[in-house]
């Protein structure tokens, strides 16, 4: 049809680059889909040291006023570290007014973030708690810092003062990093602050890297930052399944939510 369509912004994680089939897909679900990158494309900066949210706001705005995107808000899904930039953009842009977040964090990682005068530091990973396997196969699960030390909470994300929707999908057996537990913290939060602003699916047996139907299941695959095979979890079957019902239930969560 000619439109106009609910317009949503795409992102993944620590890959870096221009990522396009999951926006692809939703194309051809009548979704206005923008993939976008934030490090290692064009002249954006080549690896990932800090993060200005006002780029994203600059996105939001550009796809809310094109044309042929229905409005009045956007919404965004993101994977691994575009899931918190999906979380923060929900949270602080009044253009974002649903966020898919996939196997994602519910602090800041990796990279400070900046919003005008705000930061929110990114929780570090601590590369003495990797394990490697005998085959050469580095397990991070443990690397990551822990988000409940209450020294590590000005690297929460506020997400109770969101006023769109949520929808957290995760793998109970993704082995990058805990998504399950980041995923309760959110909920936690949410509920604390007496939201009811979102909705959980938590997959038993699914790994990390939850893709739309029929995409290769990777048990084990290259990280890009750390050059190395890191284990991402999961069981075929189960992540299979994951990857069929979520796709679903993130369609429909976008088009009630985006008109």
């Amino acid at each position: 049809g000619d439109g106009p369509f609910p317009g949503v912004i795409d992102m993944y994680g620590d890959e870096g680059g221009l990522i396009e089939f999951r926006s692809s897909l939703l194309a051809t679900h009548g979704f206005a889909a923008l993939s976008l990158p934030y490090f290692d494309f064009e002249d954006l900066p080549k690896v990932m040291k800090e993060i200005k949210l006002e780029y994203f706001e600059e996105a939001a705005k550009f796809l809310q006023r094109h044309p042929k995107v229905k409005g009045p808000g956007v919404g965004v899904i993101g994977t691994g570290k575009g899931a918190e930039l999906a979380l923060c953009m929900v949270t602080f842009l009044q253009e974002v007014v649903a966020a898919v977040s996939i196997s994602g964090c519910s602090s800041n990682t990796i990279a400070d973030l900046h919003y005008g005068e705000m930061t929110l530091p990114g929780l570090r990973f601590d590369m003495n708690k990797v394990s490697v396997s005998d085959t050469g196969v580095f397990d991070i699960f443990e690397a990551l810092e822990d988000p409940t030390n209450p020294a590590n909470s000005p690297c929460i994300i506020p997400i109770e003062k969101a006023e769109g929707q949520f929808l957290l999908v995760v793998g109970e057996g993704d082995r990058i990093w805990k998504s399950s537990l980041y995923a309760e913290l959110a909920v936690r939060r949410l509920r604390q602050h007496g939201k009811e602003n979102f909705k959980l699916l938590s997959y038993p047996g699914a790994g990390h890297r939850i893709d739309p139907p029929s995409t290769p299941f990777c048990h084990v695959a290259m990280d890009r930052v750390l050059g190395v095979p890191v284990l991402g979890g999961g069981e075929n079957k189960a992540h299979a399944h994951a990857q069929e019902h979520s796709w679903r239930k993130i369609q429909e969560f976008l088009r009630l939510h985006l008109g």
